[in-house]
């Protein structure tokens, strides 16, 4: 079969690097893919853009594509799904009515509260007067989130009124465009963040090995937020039975208020949960996509071959496959960053020692990266995602910061505390340079 991967991030390469396990692929192209993709056996970047719906169409048609799989929100959003399966495509992906779950804070919040799923309060806004007597009638902390995609700049946790104001003059004066021509206000939720991706035919939903990211540019996690300096998964925190709760009180409701809807949504379910002091779940946000950098801990753990579940849930029959197995071990990513993100950033710079890296039992899925034989280049904010597996957390990231040191580029920047909550000592001898 061949299969087409939309997207050009360390999600994208993850995905690809799954899929190509299976021998029922013998072509996988990447549109337009990166400098990772571009060095995977069996497979092949397309260079168009992936807002090119008819000539992705003809591009699938021509190459007998049996799956299209999309990584990115924006298409989603866009409406590829609809627009291929109406030239008679398999696509791995809600259609545009189902991307609203991400695509629409207020719509999503609207959806959770008809499904009765555990949530924060909230108000949406679409006049920023009434937005800023809101917020003084609520205090803080709280947060201000722009009601549609912002890149992931859109959500700004306010600690003190006048950054909520700031923010709600920000998204009304233009910042996000039309994204954020509607605000949301939601009270703050308090506890440990965790992300549960789960695989849905629009019937049956499976969820995915708990992850927990990191968002913070800093150590300690200080500073900007970011796309995610780092993931591990699984997530001690998320027992069987609390994972079992989040099945019954959230993604099951969920999934039964799209049908309402008379959306059939076949695809990623990301819930983005805060599991409160008291050990109860509640939904922050949900997206319509894999999370990035958590795919690159889930997928290296999945053991079900990722084409076979794929195409279940894109064929209706996501039941037949009775459950999903996994390895018996942990794994930990730790993202290599340009110098200056989440601001500004330079490109072209040389990346070198990848090779040592997998040779010293990393993973290295490549997001801002592009291959000019025979350089690969810096391209993007997040340039890296190194990714070692292990029988326990402190093994498992002792191997991916002894692939981030095997590791060079100019102005590389990473954090040295990832998963401090789940290792033994947030601090490594591995981790000095």
């Amino acid at each position: 079969m061949n299969v087409l991967v939309i997207g050009n991030g360390g999600r994208e390469h993850a995905l690809a690097w799954s899929l190509l396990k299976s021998p029922q692929v013998s072509q996988l192209y990447c549109l337009p893919g990166n400098g990772g993709t571009a060095c995977l056996e069996k497979c092949e970047n397309v260079p168009l853009s992936s807002s090119d719906f008819a000539d992705i169409a003809q591009f699938a048609l021509d190459h007998k594509i049996g799956l299209v799989v999309v990584g990115p929100e924006v298409p989603l959003a866009d409406g590829i799904t609809d627009y291929l399966q109406a030239e008679g495509l398999k696509v791995f992906g809600p259609t545009r009515a189902g991307a609203q779950i991400e695509a629409s804070k207020a719509w999503a919040k609207a959806l959770m509260q008809a499904a009765g799923v555990p949530t924060a309060e909230y108000a949406s806004f679409t006049n920023r007067e009434a937005a800023l007597a809101y917020l003084d009638q609520q205090g803080v902390p709280i947060v201000i989130k722009a009601d549609g995609l912002a890149a992931g700049k859109g959500v700004t946790v306010a600690q003190t009124l006048e950054e909520a104001r700031e923010a709600i003059a920000a998204a009304f004066g233009g910042q996000f465009g039309a994204a954020g021509q509607k605000v949301v206000i939601e009270a703050c939720l308090q506890g440990e963040e965790v992300s549960i991706l789960a695989l849905t035919d629009g019937k049956t939903i499976y969820p995915l090995l708990p992850a927990q990211d990191h968002k913070r540019i800093g150590e300690g996690d200080t500073g900007a937020n970011t796309g995610g300096m780092g993931a591990y998964a699984p997530v001690p925190l998320v027992t069987p039975e609390l994972l079992e709760r989040v099945r019954g009180e959230i993604l099951e409701p969920t999934l039964k208020a799209l049908q309402r809807e008379e959306i059939d949504y076949r695809g990623v379910l990301y819930a983005g949960l805060m599991i409160t002091p008291a050990g109860d779940p509640q939904v922050i946000e949900f997206n319509c996509r894999f999370g990035d950098p958590e795919t690159q801990v889930v997928l290296p753990l999945l053991e079900t071959p990722l084409l076979d579940v794929l195409l279940a849930c894109v064929e209706g029959r996501l039941a037949e496959i009775p459950q999903l197995t996994w390895k018996n071990e942990v794994a930990a990513c730790v993202v290599m960053a340009a110098q200056g993100y989440p601001g500004s950033y330079a490109k072209g710079s040389e990346i070198s020692g990848i090779d040592r890296a997998v040779a010293q039992g990393s993973v290295v899925f490549q997001a801002g990266t592009r291959f000019l034989p025979p350089q690969l280049l810096t391209d993007g904010g997040r340039v890296l995602a190194v990714t070692a597996c292990g029988a326990n957390f402190d093994q498992a990231f002792e191997r991916a910061y002894v692939g981030v040191n095997c590791i060079d580029f100019a102005g590389r920047y990473f954090r040295r505390d990832i998963g401090y909550r789940v290792r033994a000592t947030a601090w490594s001898e591995s981790m000095e340079d």
